[in-house]
């Protein structure tokens, strides 16, 4: 993956390049494999969603601490972030629907473990286990999607996956609450076993295999230190936010972190396009942009679906069913909005919304300093919780049409591992950040929930601006 000029996401493809990376095989069933990569997307969709809404349950069963809760997200996302850019360039190399089928029957087991041994260490790895799975399935399957579309059918494409995500975010909050109070949480899990088992019949059936052409080395270096690297890190904020407290752990687990990161980048700038994460990928202002934006939003959005749920259960009085149906409108939200918006976007460019929508869900977010402990939520609550799903349903289209338009068909699983991998880490981040929050509890934590939503609020506010500042010169269509 290259990008010549530097201020211009859309690299310059030579006939020599094209030829040397065409992909191996076109899709026969376009829209099975639309529903294929709906599916298989859907799986960490769905997995984050119920694992939020079930969290206060998790907790008290388990006599969890708020450190050891917060590594119950964590423990999946860590793996997710650091290891979706190894996961779209495995696929390039040994075959997409070959890698998606290994990290969807991956994600399937560790969620039967997670479901059938309801202990804390258990959990851990299971989730850690779901994590790699759906760092190896999700850029594939969106790569899959973008090889068996072109044009305008790509943008509604894009956009039909958006929605079906954005369904399965509602339905699963709901579900899942459900099933808690009435099963217990480990019952969760169960949700996610069919639907591997649907996705990964429908790839093995009606998808055909596609590869990049050559022989380019796999960066496991790089992928191993990018992994222990984010581990550091995220440790030293979980420990920080947890205790506020800059002690000993703090500082060896931030130093180990950034020490490695410096390792990382100096493996991936003596890889080169070997690299998992090839330096020159930020050459182009728009690119950096792209990924800026994408960490500052996804960060805000993690934030936001992690706090609101546990706000909700432990201090506001609702049930995990009535917890789940009461933030059910941001995903239905995003699912109307984003195949409008896929569509658009291929007429206006991408820089608008990719301005607006973040704007949008600040103001969301600011709303919500109105949640207090009597609060209704018909005036409260849903208006916070509207104005965040149509702020995202006017982003999440064009941010992925725009990263995926940016690079050669043949890159395209690199691409979006690599912007997948960015809106993990930060949620990331974001989840290793609340610890204090967690901690709370009565109306306390209605206090530290509002002082969570202050920076969220300006994280979100800052991916707008980089949207404008930014994508001046991004001519790619969504």
């Amino acid at each position: 993956m290259s990008y010549d000029a530097p201020h211009d996401c859309r690299p310059e493809q030579s006939c020599a390049r094209a030829e040397a990376h065409d992909l191996k095989a076109e899709q026969a069933h376009p829209r099975w494999v639309l529903a294929m990569s709906i599916l298989a997307s859907s799986l960490p969709f769905i997995d984050g969603s119920i694992v939020n809404v079930a969290l206060p349950a998790i907790r008290a069963d388990l006599a969890a601490s708020a450190a050891e809760t917060q590594w119950a997200v964590n423990a999946f996302t860590l793996p997710l972030a650091a290891l979706l850019m190894l996961g779209g360039a495995l696929g390039d190399r040994y075959g997409r629907r070959k890698l998606l089928v290994i990290g969807v029957a991956l994600f399937g087991l560790a969620s039967l473990l997670c479901a059938l041994v309801p202990t804390l260490p258990a959990l851990i790895v299971g989730r850690a286990g779901q994590g790699i799975g759906g760092a190896l399935l999700l850029p594939n399957s969106l790569a899959l999607l973008n090889g068996a579309f072109s044009g305008k059918a790509r943008g509604r494409a894009v956009g039909a996956w958006a929605a079906a995500g954005a369904a399965s975010g509602a339905l699963a909050p709901l579900a899942g609450g459900w099933l808690v109070e009435n099963f217990g949480w480990p019952s969760i899990f169960w949700l996610l076993i069919p639907i591997s088992v649907a996705a990964a019949t429908l790839a093995l059936w009606k998808t055909q295999e596609v590869r990049r052409a050559g022989d380019v080395p796999t960066d496991y270096a790089g992928a191993g230190t990018a992994t222990l690297a984010l581990a550091g890190i995220t440790l030293a904020l979980t420990f920080w936010s947890a205790s506020g407290a800059f002690d000993w752990r703090v500082a060896a687990s931030l130093a180990f972190g950034l020490v490695l990161a410096v390792v990382f980048f100096g493996i991936e700038r003596r890889k080169g396009e070997a690299a998992m994460m090839p330096l020159a990928l930020f050459g182009g202002t728009c690119v950096v942009s792209l990924n800026l934006l994408t960490f500052l939003l996804y960060g805000a959005l993690g934030g936001m679906l992690l706090i609101l749920p546990y706000l909700l259960i432990e201090s506001a009085g609702y049930s995990p069913t009535m917890a789940g149906l009461a933030i059910m409108p941001f995903p239905l939200l995003i699912g109307l909005g984003s195949p409008l918006m896929g569509g658009m976007a291929q007429r206006t460019g991408v820089r608008l919304p990719l301005t607006i929508g973040p704007l949008i869900v600040a103001g969301g977010l600011l709303l919500g300093l109105r949640i207090g402990p009597e609060s209704s939520y018909w005036t409260s609550i849903l208006p916070s919780i509207a104005a965040i799903g149509i702020g995202m349903a006017i982003a999440v289209a064009p941010l992925t049409s725009a990263v995926m338009a940016a690079v050669e068909d043949s890159y395209t699983g690199t691409a979006s591992g690599l912007n997948n991998a960015v809106s993990r880490t930060g949620g990331l981040i974001a989840v290793a950040l609340m610890g204090s929050v967690l901690a709370m509890s009565g109306e306390a934590l209605f206090d530290g929930f509002h002082a969570a939503l202050y920076a969220i609020a300006g994280a979100a506010a800052l991916a707008g601006a980089t949207g404008w500042f930014g994508l001046k010169q991004l001519d790619a269509k969504a």
